[in-house]
């Protein structure tokens, strides 16, 4: 009987040691996934000052801008060429269908932002992005022909 009272400890032992490994690694995914929550480039989206809007666009894989959106780019030179600001919202389609959002800003101050949201991009890193042009002269072609 004695040997059955020693073999109780070790089993309640391993069974609270492998409840405590469980626990950590739960709290290690959680906090890893709570760590994908703060992106900063979405962040500092989210907490930008809006400026007027020049309209949203959805494309087609194929689609050009230029074509589709002729009304949403005149709103985007007009800004660039009487120093206003402006955003625009993009959104186009990867090869395998997954939605990718850009964000195009003219700042007072001159310069053209552009923010991508790939995060419904599984083929992607999932992350925001953000990219800028101090003295833009043109505006980029913007088109999704994948």
């Amino acid at each position: 009987m004695i040997a059955q009272g020693r073999a109780r400890p070790r089993c309640g032992a391993a069974v609270s040691i492998r409840a405590r490994l469980v626990a950590v690694a739960l709290t290690s995914l959680l906090a890893a996934g709570c760590g994908m929550l703060n992106d900063p480039v979405k962040e500092r989206w989210e907490s930008r000052t809006e400026f007027s809007s020049c309209g949203e666009v959805s494309l087609d894989q194929r689609e050009e801008m230029q074509k589709q959106a002729a009304r949403e780019i005149v709103c985007l030179q007009r800004a660039l060429k009487n120093g206003e600001s402006a955003e625009l919202k993009v959104t186009c389609p990867t090869v395998e269908g997954d939605p990718i959002r850009e964000y195009y800003r003219l700042t007072p101050q001159g310069r053209l932002e552009v923010y991508t949201d790939s995060t419904d991009d599984h083929y992607s890193d999932q992350e925001w992005s953000f990219a800028e042009c101090y003295t833009p002269e043109w505006l980029a072609e913007i088109s999704c022909d994948l």
